[in-house]
């Protein structure tokens, strides 16, 4: 069907919803506008499916979010005990979220799934931990990560807490040409309560996530040892991150955390930066100043969903450096390698990172010369590590190109 019938379609059936006609009936002299809107539908893939606000068949909005919410639901009802294993239910701070996961939540509670729902926004990774948690069957998390502001996304995942894999995708996509917007209605929510489908969830999930990152710590004593003088400034950028993130760096001994103030909190505009993401030097702009004025060691950003983090460290001369991600991850792999991590000593009045190298580590000290990082010691550990997760084999490979971790 061309894009003008299908534009003409949805007036029709959504005559009811005054937001979405006006929004079509704003582009009704814009032909190009109405090409892109309805051209094609939204591809639901392994990463979910994201797009551009709006009303149209190509665009994110709550009748497309209720559709794959259902064709989710019915492939649910294929598994066994999948209904009552249910389906953890997170979102950011982007324009829409929260009313998207509250929409998807009650679709599947139509259809006799049962939801946990989290009471305000969180990061992505308590939504993985929450799925294996609370041993559901799925998760989904409305979030568009570091995307411009005029996006949003819906994430699936499956039942180890990472992100669907593609059997799963297949069985959601091949149900979604059946499924119509007639029947992807949301339950009413009280209606959904007092069955005992619909479950909000917050601090007890929380306090679970926070107990199990923090025996990840790699040396606890340490972290409180030096706590109490390391400078750190962290910007959530307007995201899911900060009362997580912070809560973290208190309960491991980081006392001296300073939050820039103006992202501080949630805005799906993010108003302070062209893209919220904090690889990119634009998005710390307002962080690393506060760094300099503070002297802090190192500044820490996350994006909007809080999965991808961006760090800065005070160099000898005292200018704040922006770490790119093969920097990060040679420091991290080699702190891993040893397990002796963020041993901090005052060298020449600035405080230095000590990270012991493997032997076979294709990392080469003058590589990091330029950052405040000494390597001292090597370890031999296995080039490759396999790990089995809920019956799926996953292989993490040491790959060595130009002397970097990749």
């Amino acid at each position: 069907m061309e894009a003008m019938k299908v534009y003409q379609q949805w007036l029709a059936d959504f005559a009811d919803d005054p937001q979405t006609v006006a929004d079509l009936k704003a582009i009704e002299n814009d032909p190009a506008e109405i090409e892109d809107r309805f051209y094609r539908e939204l591809e639901f893939g392994t990463a979910g499916m994201r797009g551009v606000l709006g009303a149209g068949t190509n665009r994110l909005n709550i009748y497309n979010v209720r559709r794959v919410t259902r064709a989710l639901a019915k492939y649910i009802l294929t598994t066994p005990d999948g209904k009552d294993k249910g389906v953890a239910i997170a979102y950011d701070s982007r324009n829409m979220s929260d009313v998207f996961a509250k929409q998807a939540a009650l679709v599947l509670c139509a259809a006799g799934v049962k939801v946990f729902l989290f009471e305000s926004l969180r990061p992505v990774p308590v939504l993985s931990f929450t799925i294996r948690h609370l041993k559901c069957i799925a998760g989904i998390v409305i979030t568009a990560s570091h995307n411009p502001k005029q996006y949003n996304g819906y994430k699936a995942y499956w039942t180890d807490g990472g992100q669907m894999p593609p059997e799963s995708v297949k069985g959601i996509t091949d149900r979604i040409p059946e499924t119509t917007y007639a029947e992807s209605v949301p339950m009413d929510e009280q209606a959904a309560l007092d069955a005992g489908l619909l479950n909000y969830i917050g601090k007890d999930v929380d306090d679970a996530y926070i107990a199990a990152v923090k025996k990840l710590s790699v040396n606890p004593e340490l972290a409180r040892e030096v706590g109490k003088d390391l400078k750190i400034v962290y910007t959530p950028l307007h995201g899911s991150g900060n009362i997580p993130v912070r809560r973290i760096f208190d309960e491991i001994g980081m006392k001296n955390v300073y939050v820039v103030p103006e992202q501080e909190l949630p805005d799906g505009n993010f108003p302070t930066v062209r893209v919220p993401n904090p690889e990119e030097s634009d998005a710390f702009r307002l962080a690393l100043q506060m760094q300099k004025e503070l002297g802090a060691d190192l500044c820490v950003g996350t994006d909007p969903d809080c999965d991808r983090v961006g760090i800065a460290c005070m160099t000898a001369d005292g200018t704040p450096r922006l770490l790119n991600g093969n920097q990060i991850g040679c420091v991290h792999q080699h702190g891993r390698g040893h397990r002796q991590v963020l041993r901090l000593q005052d060298d020449r009045g600035a405080h230095r990172l000590q990270v012991h190298r493997r032997a076979d580590s294709p990392v080469r000290d003058h590589r990091l010369q330029h950052l405040p990082v000494r390597l001292r010691g090597e370890l031999r550990l296995p080039q490759r590590h396999r790990c089995a997760r809920q019956g799926r084999r996953e292989r993490l490979h040491a790959h060595r190109r130009g002397g970097l971790l990749l």
